[in-house]
This record gives structure tokens, sequence and C-alpha cells, in this order.
């Protein structure tokens, strides 16, 4: 289900944002990297809206700092160009 709009979607179609065990916060291409993950579809409104409601720190159960903010919606615009 993606924590921006609530829609459930096969994860094929969503884009998963993993904390490592390490504390690093990035997207997870290939769905398979260990940590904590949640998923988000892949447009710009989903990932606000996921912001907005804090559901994806809450999902991933940390503080996500600015900067990561920025570099997940940069990574998100080259999976919508690429859509």
């Amino acid at each position: 289900m993606c924590v921006g709009c609530q829609e459930m979607k096969p994860k094929r179609e969503m884009i998963r944002i993993v904390r490592t065990p390490e504390g690093e916060i990035l997207i997870d291409p290939t769905g398979k990297r260990s940590g904590r993950g949640v998923y988000v579809c892949p447009r710009q409104d989903c990932l606000a809206q996921a912001l907005k409601r804090n559901a994806l720190a809450r999902g991933l159960n940390t503080v996500i700092p600015a900067e990561i903010i920025e570099s997940l919606e940069q990574e998100l615009k080259g999976y919508e160009e690429r859509a």
C-alpha cells in the first residue's frame, strides 16, 4: 500500500524507500535491500502526501532530515521521467 495515497497496488508498480540497519534512507530499486521499508507510488504528489501526513517517518520509525527528503524528491523525478 502506498503511504501517500493509501492505494493498494502491486509492489512492482511502487517504489520502496528503506531505512537500512545502518540508518541510511535510500530508494531501493530492487526491493531486496535489508531494513525497514515503505512503499510509495512513483509520483511526486504521493511523496508530498506521505511527507505532509508524516507517514514516511512513521513507517520508517525515524526522523527524516531535509536533505534526505530533497534527494528522495530528485530521485523520484527521475522515476517519473522514465515512466
